[in-house]
């Protein structure tokens, strides 16, 4: 997995709050097992028309947020089912980062799995940053995660929490199994001396 230190994109909005993983990805499009090429189908029902055209009324269709690595959102963003395709498609679309003023659990947890930096700020920061995303064509936000800081380059500065052992989870860029493997010395000396212990056991049992 990629690791996340910096980041500076463009920022795309989609103004409305409870967005669940069923509008994130649908479930028609859960076929695939690679993690994949599900961007092409990120709010599938929102981006195009049931005649399959273009929407041109839902804004992350507009052509000044192409190339958007920056998503804004409203409360309780991810909500619904667990689906992991949820973060896999926003990441393949391209986003890196997702603000909003807050996030259901399990697409939160499964964001820092897939290289994503989820944010939580106040609800006033966050419609701070759809004015300033109205007001400016190609308006850009930086994310620094080493310093947990963002930056619009006109002055904004704002800070952001969130658990050291998440940040560091991207910071490397490992997910569960990365991490556990920085471990693997330890993983194999106990391995050795648990397997010693069992051929004793078996051992003395073998003499009774």
């Amino acid at each position: 997995m990629e690791s996340f230190k910096k980041h500076t994109g463009i920022v795309a909005p989609v103004d409305r709050v409870n967005v669940d993983t069923d509008a994130i990805i649908p479930k028609q499009f859960l076929k695939r097992i690679e993690r994949t090429g599900f961007g092409q189908y990120l709010f599938y029902e929102w981006r195009f028309l049931e005649n399959g055209e273009v929407n041109p009324a839902f804004e992350m269709n507009k052509p000044r947020y192409d190339g958007a690595s920056v998503l804004i959102s409203r409360v309780n963003f991810g909500c619904g089912s667990s689906r992991e395709h949820a973060p896999w498609a926003i990441m393949d679309y391209g986003f890196r980062v997702v603000i909003a003023p807050s996030f259901a659990d399990i697409f939160y947890n499964n964001c820092f799995k897939n290289g994503i930096l989820p944010i939580v700020l106040s609800e006033e920061q966050v419609e701070d940053l759809f004015q300033r995303t109205a007001a400016q064509e190609g308006y850009q936000l930086t994310v620094d995660l080493e310093n947990k800081t963002i930056k619009d380059g006109q002055g904004l500065e704002l800070s952001f929490d969130l658990d050291e052992h998440r940040r560091q989870f991207l910071l490397l860029g490992l997910d569960d199994i990365g991490l556990t493997l920085q471990q693997e010395d330890k993983i194999a000396a106990y391995e050795r001396k648990h397997a010693g212990r069992l051929g004793s056991g078996e051992a003395a049992a073998g003499l009774a």
